[in-house]
Order: structure tokens, then C-alpha cells, then sequence
């Protein structure tokens, strides 16, 4: 029997590939005869880069940037045949910022700086095309650092440039400068669908990820709020409401008011990494499809990668078995979207061991399911 293992990283514990490897070691162990081909995979969060990296090659490009709370971080870039992919969490992401800093304060402060550093040395590389794949960000701003890094600095109505984070944005009054793109097509590469604004929002929904509480969340909100219409008077249209305007802390509003075009990042890897061959050739040998994440909850129904790989083994007629760090999807949600049957390792085996060891209680879940559907 051929089966496909095409996970997404394990938040900060494991990478694509890891989890990839961890998941088919268990179950070579327990059903030997199946013959396990591994593709790991990202949304446009972390790990988008690498896993394009691994299946494309390309030319890595590395500069120190200004990370999520000021201080300088490492970040990079793919350069492949023309193209340049960009993984916002590179330059914001939440590994960046320690848990201890996960607090309200950081959460008001946070910047997307560095993410136009390393779209501003892409665009210096001469490439005709950005892809900037979005989530895992420690960000709530709006996109607006990675403007002022690229030349359009937000400033107050006295004309002084705000300080970073998005707490700052309840006083912007207008983009002043110009961003040059000469005539580089920008693509944000987004793992939801979220609004800017409102309970589904940048803030409501991702604020208390990056340390927000209750109170930060609401004035988050109401400084994207002032933002938006920052950012539709220079667009020329309302983004606010727009599919994927609330990725990485709003920076995917700011990308649309660039003039980005969107696109789910799961799909556009799912293409770049030959996921339906494999996919093919898992019907062909009886299947099924195995994927996974950290958390499978609410948010992993919405556009993020195990639904594209769901979508693809229905399109086949095989099964989609989810593995997981977490599962709090019901039963009836997964079986809505595809998923045959989801398995938690904190579940199976407590939070504090699957975190003490996480491929191998991952291992150890795989050699438990795999009996059930190997051959």
C-alpha cells in the first residue's frame, strides 16, 4: 500500500520535515509492507521557505533585520528562477519573541519592520516576483512597519512617523513617501481568510496568540480601525474586508493595498511540491493521505493546509487521516471538511510527555493508527 505523509510543522516543537519523518518511522514500525513517501508541506506560516527550499532548491539569501520587539534578528529569503519567496515569520514570527514577552505590552508594540527589509532586498536582487507567505507572525501593525521599511512611513497629523507596533496606529494620519516596486508582482501567500477588523479580525482572533489581553485586543482593533481607512485612501478601495486582510497581524491588508493578488498558501505548495503526484499515486496504491499539525481546531478549517490535503485525497476517493499535536475539531467538522479521522498526540498520551518528546510520542501515535488503515 502507498501512503502519502504530508504534514505541516508542529508550532515550535517540530519542523514539516520532522514531523514527516517522525510520523512515517511510527508507522514503517508497525505496518512495514507499506511503502511511505514523505512531503512535507506549509500553509505560507513557518516553515514555508524551507519546505519550498527542500523541493525546489534556489538561491538562500540572509541579512540581519529588525525583529518584532527592535532588536536585530537573522532573517531570509528564497530566490528561485525569477522569484522570490518570503516568509513573514523569518523577520516577525513568534519564535522570535520569548514566552515571557508574550505579554499585552509586546503584543501593542510588535512590528513587521523587517519584513519589508527583506521585500525591499528582494526587490534590490532584481527578481520579477514576490510571493510572502503569511502566519506564525508576533505581530499586530498592519502591515504598517513593513511600509515604513519599503518607503511609505506612517505618520501622525503633525507629520511625525509613529513608532512601531500597532497600539501606535490610533493616531495615524497618512502614508508619507513612495514604495518602488518597479513593476514587481507582489503575491501574499496567506493560511486564512480572515477581515482586518471585528471578531474574526487580526486582533480578536490572533491578538491573544501574541500576548494580548482583553484590553489590548479592543484597542488593537480600534487602531486598525484608523489604519484601514489609512490605507484605502491610498489604495483607492476599502481592503479591510478583504479575504486575508487579518493574516500575520494585518499584514495581508497592507500587501493588498500594495496591490498584492492573494492566494491560499496551502495550494500554491501543495502545486510547488508535486503534492497531487504523489497524491496519484497514493490512489493508485490504495492510500491513504496522512497530515497534520500542531493544533487541529476552528482555525484549521479555514483555507489552512489540512483542508487542501483533505480536498485533494476526496478528489481521489482516499482517505485523509489527521494527525496532530492537539485535536479539538469535532468529529462532524472534520467529516465536513474532508478529514476521515483525527488523532491527538496530547490525546493518546498527555501534554507534558508529547512535549517532552515530540517525535517520538508523534511516532508513537502513528505506529498506534497506522494498524487501522495499513495494510
Amino acid at each position: 500500500m502507498r501512503i502519502v505523509v504530508a504534514p505541516d510543522s508542529f508550532g515550535g516543537t517540530l519542523s514539516a520535515r520532522e514531523a514527516a519523518e517522525a510520523i512515517a518511522a511510527g508507522w514503517r514500525r508497525a505496518v512495514p509492507g507499506d511503502d511511505v513517501r514523505i512531503v512535507p508541506l506549509a500553509d505560507g506560516g513557518t516553515g514555508f521557505a524551507e519546505v519550498l527550499h527542500t523541493a525546489l532548491g534556489g538561491t538562500v539569501h540572509t541579512r540581519e533585520v529588525v525583529g518584532p520587539l527592535g532588536d536585530p534578528v537573522t532573517g531570509s529569503w528564497l530566490e528561485v528562477d525569477g522569484t522570490a519567496y518570503l516568509e513573514c515569520a523569518a523577520a516577525c514570527g513568534l519564535h522570535h519573541v520569548g514566552r515571557a514577552d508574550r505579554v499585552p505590552g509586546a503584543a501593542r508594540s510588535a512590528t513587521s519592520y523587517g519584513v519589508g527589509q527583506l521585500l525591499a532586498d528582494a526587490r534590490s536582487a532584481g527578481v520579477r516576483r514576490i510571493v510572502v507567505g503569511l502566519g506564525g507572525s508576533a505581530t499586530t501593525d498592519g502591515g504598517a512597519g513593513m511600509l515604513a521599511a519599503l518607503g511609505l512611513v506612517p505618520v501622525d497629523e503633525d507629520g511625525l512617523e509613529l513608532p512601531y507596533g500597532g497600539a501606535a496606529l490610533a493616531t495615524c494620519a497618512r502614508l508619507d513617501g513612495d514604495a518602488d516596486l518597479g513593476g514587481i508582482e507582489i503575491v501574499a501567500a496567506s493560511d486564512v481568510d480572515n477581515p482586518l477588523l471585528g471578531p474574526h479580525g487580526a486582533a480578536a482572533v490572533f491578538g491573544p496568540q501574541k500576548g494580548a489581553d482583553d484590553a489590548a485586543v479592543a484597542e488593537l482593533d480600534a487602531a486598525l480601525g484608523v489604519f484601514a481607512g489609512v490605507l484605502a485612501t491610498f489604495a483607492g478601495r476599502e481592503v479591510r474586508d478583504e479575504a486575508a486582510a487579518g493574516a500575520a497581524g494585518g499584514l495581508g491588508a497592507a500587501l493588498l493595498a500594495l496591490g498584492a493578488g492573494v492566494v491560499s498558501g496551502a495550494g500554491l505548495v501543495r502545486e510547488l511540491v508535486g503534492l497531487d503526484t504523489e497524491l496519484d499515486a497514493a490512489a493508485a496504491g490504495g492510500g491513504p493521505a496522512i497530515t497534520g499539525e500542531g493544533s487541529f481546531d476552528w482555525q484549521s478549517l479555514r483555507g489552512k493546509l489540512i483542508t487542501a490535503v483533505a480536498r485533494g485525497a476526496a478528489d481521489r476517493g482516499i482517505p485523509c487521516v489527521v494527525l496532530a499535536g492537539q485535536v479539538s475539531v469535532g468529529r462532524r467538522e472534520a467529516a465536513a471538511a474532508g478529514v476521515d479521522s483525527a488523532h491527538g498526540v496530547a490525546d493518546e498520551f498527555g501534554l507534558e510527555a508529547s512535549m517532552a518528546d515530540p517525535a517520538g510520542t508523534l511516532a508513537e501515535l502513528a505506529a498506534t493508527v497506522a494498524p487501522r488503515w495499513g495494510r
